[in-house]
């Protein structure tokens, strides 16, 4: 199996470096730029499979740069590097299309941890392409995403989460079992990101479904509805 191709993305040169050596050990191919502009040239000329995106660059913002890498059609995941217990910018990094965030500080074996658990449930292959719940249809070898006849964009992220729910049809899933299916990783207890994912969903699918399909069951978890037929 050809190794996963991981660009970073820092200006600080021993911090860039330091990821450099820890990727490569761990197998992956890795290339390395300072800023956002060189960012995405590098998308352009060899597409990564994935971005480690530092969120504070000299020319411009990580939110910015995975604004105009999404609006490129650029759909492979980014993984955000922010400040300390910033919430915001995490926030902000899921909202503009990034699939998950590390803290600065951060150990590289988190990182290394993250970025595995990112590619396999972005890159399994399935065994069946199409899967329907309700008025909801996916196609999973071209990750095109249908609620009726209206096509829905998501990231990288947000389809693994809708899939899961709907090869769960009217099940209710926990928050600790969206986490460990989806994410592969408990994010040291983060159940936050969860409610924010389902509320991405959720602004991009009930304004073409004939009523709210992702239901919450308030201290047990969130189920999608498909009680109809596609």
């Amino acid at each position: 199996m050809t190794a996963a191709r991981i660009l970073v993305v820092d200006d600080e040169p021993n911090i860039r470096d330091l990821l450099v050596t820890s990727l490569n050990f761990a197998g992956f191919q890795v290339r390395a730029v300072a800023n956002g502009a060189q960012t995405i040239s590098a998308v352009l000329e060899e597409e990564p499979d994935l971005i480690v995106l530092d969120v504070m660059l000299p020319d411009m913002n990580g939110f910015s740069v995975t604004k105009r890498l999404r609006e490129a059609g650029y759909t492979a995941p980014i993984l955000f590097l922010t400040a300390k217990d910033d919430t915001e910018d995490k926030i902000t990094g899921l909202n503009v299309g990034g699939d998950d965030y590390v803290t600065k500080p951060f150990s590289l074996d988190e990182i290394v941890a993250r970025i595995q658990a990112i590619l396999r449930r972005t890159m399994q292959a399935d065994e069946e392409s199409v899967i329907r719940a309700g008025e909801i249809t996916m196609d999973q070898d071209t990750h095109d995403v249908f609620v009726g006849d209206a096509t829905i964009e998501l990231s990288p992220t947000e389809f693994k989460l809708l899939r899961y729910l709907m090869l769960n049809p009217n099940r209710v899933l926990s928050k600790a079992q969206i986490l460990d299916h989806v994410w592969e990783y408990d994010f040291n207890g983060d159940a936050g990101i969860v409610e924010s994912y389902i509320s991405y969903l959720r602004r991009k699918i009930d304004p073409h479904a004939s009523e709210p399909l992702i239901q919450t069951k308030r201290g047990f978890g969130y189920m999608l509805k498909a009680g109809k037929s596609a």
